[in-house]
């Protein structure tokens, strides 16, 4: 029966009104989330206190899963040779329905809950990108639906994926190589953000590495002639890859940073390290682009005289877009809605955008009380995800909550600021809410995981092979060591 219904969203200031279909159990879920805010709002502030960079987020990782073991789920720990993977399961058959978790810091971040720049612990490692939030987020959401499954008897499995390192570290993409989503029929994640939206936006494929050169040291004054320096081999591929930048489309973007150049300027350097990005909205241009890179560093040696030597970290695959489960996630974002500010969240945002730069220091702070229409864009953003080897294999569909200060930028310390602050919290519980009411949807019409594997399998076509762009290497563990 149709009725005019009041429905909360659980949190403070938002109050949805309008004629829908009343669902009891959609209201029970959201209920046992919100009934838990404070225990995941700890969680969310630990895992930021701790900042562990990737595949080092020991105590992170042990946090998400004692909370999913004491749930009664099933925990597979140290999958994929990742020590801080994990894979914890309820349930059984199908569908197989997988939450997302991610838990990894940025280096170099560090910076207090407060609205103001000042580091928590000079030098360490801060949640810029908000993945404390992410993760906390994703356990909540999967607690809640095991709870239904017990309750209601219905068949199927949840599966909470832990996944290190997507900064630059590529974790999922050797938990897909090693084959741990191939009996998965629909995976659901989210990332936090400026704005609530399930709008679909393709991201961008991504392969990265850290070039060595290796020369002779001498001294730089008294003996040049008997040096050959690996700084000047740096020097000189960074050059031929600037000069590359006229001859490739237009919608590539390359970025590197000299990660040892030298101990001392009398010294001619006989080591020098050199990590670069790759990155174009289609992985086949990656690929091409990518040796393009290498050959410029081979040159490089050759032309100084010294010896190289590269590591790939990272490669990504570009998103592949499921229309079928971004509707189901934009349907039940609108159903739970966004968050409004109490006034010292909007005298802390307030600070926060104070310290923007242009147009960014007047976006309405409203923002978050609204959800974007939703739309399906098919030009690449500039970010990269290894959520994008998950999406080529299996359905997968993600979206934004708001958890930063609406104008903010990315992996900056104003974005640490809001993860650990309740207005973060907030937005993390829109998000776990949101994953909650999607995968019972899942659950409960298996259609519509037909009809998201079909769709999958028309774009992918029927001659793909999944090979991932990191190729056989094994984990890069100490990336951020």
């Amino acid at each position: 029966m149709l009725k005019r219904i009041i429905l909360l969203s659980f949190f403070s200031g938002v109050v949805f009104i309008g004629f829908a279909q009343r669902n009891t159990e959609k209201e029970k879920i959201i209920a046992s989330i919100q009934s838990k805010e404070a225990n995941y709002a700890n969680i969310a502030h630990q895992i930021w206190t701790y900042a562990e960079p990737g595949y080092l987020e020991i105590k992170s990782s042990a946090l998400l899963q004692d909370q999913l073991k004491n749930a009664g789920f099933d925990i597979r720990a140290g999958v994929a040779e990742i020590p801080t993977a994990f894979v914890a399961s309820y349930g059984s058959g199908e569908p197989v329905i997988g939450i997302l978790a991610e838990f990894d810091a940025l280096p170099g971040l560090s910076n207090i809950d407060q609205p103001e720049q000042k580091a928590l612990v000079s030098g360490a490692a801060g949640h810029g990108c908000g993945h404390n939030l992410f993760g906390t987020a994703s356990v909540a959401a999967a607690i809640a639906i095991k709870d239904w499954l017990k309750n209601s008897g219905t068949k199927g499995t949840i599966r909470l994926y832990g996944c290190p390192a997507e900064e630059g570290g590529s974790g999922k993409v050797y938990m897909v190589r090693a084959r741990l989503f191939n009996d998965v029929n629909a995976v659901l994640h989210w990332h936090p953000g400026n704005e609530n939206s399930a709008a679909i936006e393709p991201w961008l494929a991504n392969k990265n590495a850290k070039f060595r050169f290796y020369g002779v040291a001498s001294h730089a004054s008294g003996a040049p002639e008997k040096g050959r320096s690996a700084l000047d081999a740096v020097e000189a591929m960074d050059n031929m890859v600037n000069m590359m930048r006229e001859h490739i489309p237009s919608d590539t973007r390359i970025h590197y940073v000299i990660t040892h150049g030298g101990e001392a300027p009398n010294v001619v350097p006989a080591f020098a390290e050199v990590y670069y990005y790759v990155r174009n909205p289609e992985m086949q241009t990656v690929k091409e682009i990518w040796e393009q890179v290498v050959k410029a560093a081979e040159g490089a040696a050759l032309g100084t005289g010294t010896r190289m030597d590269y590591e790939v970290i990272g490669g990504v695959y570009n998103m592949l877009p499921n229309l079928t489960l971004s509707k189901v996630m934009d349907n039940n974002l609108r159903l739970v809605n966004g968050f409004t500010y109490t006034e010292s969240e909007k005298q802390f945002a307030e600070k926060i955008q104070a310290t923007l730069t242009g147009n960014n220091k007047t976006i309405p702070l409203a923002e978050t009380e609204k959800i974007k229409p939703f739309s399906v864009s098919t030009e690449a953003g500039g970010a990269s995800s290894d959520v994008g080897d998950v999406s080529w294999t299996v359905p997968t569909a993600g979206f934004i909550a708001a958890t930063f200060v609406p104008g903010s930028s990315g992996h900056s310390w104003q974005n640490v600021a809001a993860a650990g602050s309740t207005i973060g919290t907030k937005g993390m519980m829109v998000a776990a809410k949101t994953l909650a009411l999607s995968a019972y949807d899942l659950f409960k019409d298996p259609e519509l995981v037909k009809k998201a594997n079909a769709e999958l399998a028309d774009k992918r076509g029927t001659d793909f092979k999944y090979d991932a762009m990191l190729g056989n290497r094994k984990p890069a563990l100490d990336y951020r060591k």
